[in-house]
């Protein structure tokens, strides 16, 4: 009687794997544009946190409505201003503070572009750090 020794295998099956990999592909082949479309929503509401009392005076950047600019500081903070003024009066700010924050207060019925503008000049004119304000959120 001969007695024959059997091998292990030792190989791995990975057409299971296989399976599951071209699974997940097609499901994320088909969420990928979804994800990249947006949903209406009112960005200026959102639930934030006040400023801490010991905070220095900021420069605070207003786009109303209608497009125009507004700061905070110089001889008529009443006063509309443009992109040139802008930044030469923002500039001699960071010219003597750079670490110095603006905060952007836009309306939310502005135009998204005047608003993404007014950053851009604001990055010119040196300012590092900028930070949007919102109004917190009323309601559930």
């Amino acid at each position: 009687m001969a007695y024959y020794r059997r091998k292990l295998m030792s190989e791995i099956n990975v057409v299971p794997y296989i399976d599951v990999m071209l699974v997940l592909l097609v499901i994320f082949m088909i969420t990928a544009p979804l994800l990249t479309q947006g949903v209406e929503v009112e960005l200026p509401q959102t639930s934030n946190e006040p400023l801490p009392p010991d905070q220095k005076q900021p420069i605070v950047l207003t786009v109303d409505a209608a497009g125009r600019y507004f700061l905070n500081i110089g001889s008529e903070p009443d006063q509309a201003i443009d992109t040139k003024t802008l930044q030469l009066i923002v500039g001699k700010v960071t010219g003597v503070k750079p670490d110095t924050t603006v905060f952007v207060r836009g309306d939310h019925r502005a135009d998204y572009g005047k608003i993404v503008s007014a950053m851009s000049v604001l990055q010119t004119a040196g300012v590092k750090k900028v930070s949007l304000v919102t109004e917190h959120e009323t309601g559930g």
